[in-house]
């Protein structure tokens, strides 16, 4: 299973575009905040693609729930855009959440900083912003998980 992960898009639709037409394959699309109305623009694209948004703290009176738990391939999965986390100030809190879940990855936006992180069988990661060319790739298999950064250099 393949997932294509996007966080702080602030109006950049076109990296967003570029990137599920290179991950045609990708069986699910998740953005983790700071571009709701950005997703709304390019549902055509997205198709049918499974698709799973959390808010980001700039996305005024968004309806969207700021945690979302996910499975995939029997892996729980957390997204959010982790300023409710204070992310900015360093992960540990957020991955804290996650375990306290027993979530086994944690995909994670706000600091625009693309992160990977793997500790005894917890992943983490933080996809970078997708306005600056950032994004990122969970591959998730019979054979394990790996979290790959991406990068647009256009």
């Amino acid at each position: 299973m393949r997932i294509l992960v996007f966080s702080d898009s602030h109006g950049n639709t076109a990296r967003m575009t570029d990137a599920i037409l290179i991950h045609k394959e990708a069986d699910m699309i998740v953005h983790l905040g700071d571009g709701e109305r950005d997703v709304e623009k390019i549902r055509d694209i997205i198709g049918t693609t499974e698709l799973v948004q959390v808010c980001g703290n700039c996305d005024s009176y968004s309806r969207l729930p700021e945690n979302e738990y996910i499975f995939a391939k029997g892996n729980k999965i957390l997204c959010t855009h982790g300023h409710m986390e204070g992310v900015k100030h360093g992960p540990q809190m957020l991955y804290a959440k996650a375990k306290s879940q027993n979530a086994r990855i944690a995909l994670y936006g706000h600091t625009h900083v693309p992160v990977t992180y793997y500790d005894d069988g917890f992943y983490a990661m933080n996809p970078g912003s997708i306005r600056e060319g950032c994004y990122g790739v969970v591959d998730i298999t019979d054979s394990g998980i790996i979290c790959i950064l991406c990068q647009d250099n256009r």
